[in-house]
């Protein structure tokens, strides 16, 4: 059997396995979706949403790109963004980052990478925003971990920035949350940003009515 050829038989199985415990189980799938929290992470395959959250499908909107960026001029983030938001009126917003991240390690070389520079930039620049703590930090694994936090929190910032966000934090309280999922323990870690302090001298800048 040939890989592709296993990952449809590994359907079959899941599908029979899903029809067993409930034989509802697609027709109501098929019905429609509201999830409660929008999931912007990290492509790298060893990191799974729904695995780690322990959840179903249905449950939980997912966005996923090198590094876990919100890139305000990245049409495919602010799509989802805006469908996620204003239609599905999710109320929760998580950026997952993770330890070990090849995008953010590519990012903190000096070398030319040519497709991926205008992406790794956005990285580059959160280095730049942060380079007096990161050049305090003196072992260069502890100073990669702490680059992989600090792009989470600033991807929550631009979040936080745009009108979506915003009008429907004013209108119903959605949440933002920044996580870094460990990939040597398996545990989600909640950075519990503090977002007020981060915002208040930024927040009259970008604040829209």
């Amino acid at each position: 059997m040939t890989k592709i050829e296993k990952i449809f038989a590994n359907n079959k199985e899941w599908v029979a396995g899903k029809l067993n415990k409930d034989p509802s189980y697609f027709d109501n799938l098929s019905k429609g979706q509201t999830p409660e929290f929008l999931y912007i992470g990290c492509s790298d395959s060893r990191v799974t949403a729904e695995d780690l959250m322990g959840v179903q499908p249905g449950e939980v909107f997912i966005h996923r790109n090198i590094a876990n960026m919100v890139i305000s001029i990245d049409l495919n983030a602010m799509s989802v963004l805006n469908y996620a938001v204003r239609h599905l009126k999710v109320n929760h917003i998580i950026v997952c980052g993770h330890y070990e991240c090849g995008g953010v390690k590519a990012a903190m070389q000096s070398k030319d990478l040519g497709l991926l520079n205008p992406w790794l930039r956005n990285i580059r620049d959160v280095y730049r925003l942060h380079k007096d703590e990161l050049k305090s930090i003196t072992d260069e694994g502890k100073r990669y971990n702490r680059l992989i936090e600090l792009n989470v929190q600033e991807q929550c910032v631009n979040l936080i920035k745009t009108a979506a966000v915003q009008q429907a934090n004013k209108e119903r309280g959605l949440q933002v949350h920044g996580w870094v999922f460990d990939i040597h323990t398996g545990k989600l870690i909640d950075l519990k940003i503090n977002f007020p302090e981060i915002l208040e001298s930024i927040m009259e800048i970008y604040k829209l009515d």
